[in-house]
């Protein structure tokens, strides 16, 4: 199952691993413009490179919640 990331769960995962949006652009080579319009909720990247910020996110031990609430937390 695809876990869909929503803005507020990136903007969540960043702050946990304190990371600044050139940070994960750096670590996801997603320009900063891309990331910073979809947590202000202006645009919808493509499902790729949802798919490669989710991925990186996690790589640093982020874990995504979905459901009625989707949320973010660290692994234990």
């Amino acid at each position: 199952m695809t876990i869909k990331l929503t803005s507020p769960q990136l903007r969540g995962a960043r702050a946990m691993l304190n990371w600044t949006v050139r940070d994960l652009a750096s670590r996801t080579d997603v320009h900063r413009n891309t990331i910073s319009a979809f947590e202000n909720g202006k645009t919808e990247p493509n499902s790729a490179t949802l798919q490669v910020l989710r991925r990186a996110l996690e790589a640093a031990g982020v874990e995504f919640t979905n459901g009625e609430q989707p949320g973010v937390r660290l692994k234990k």
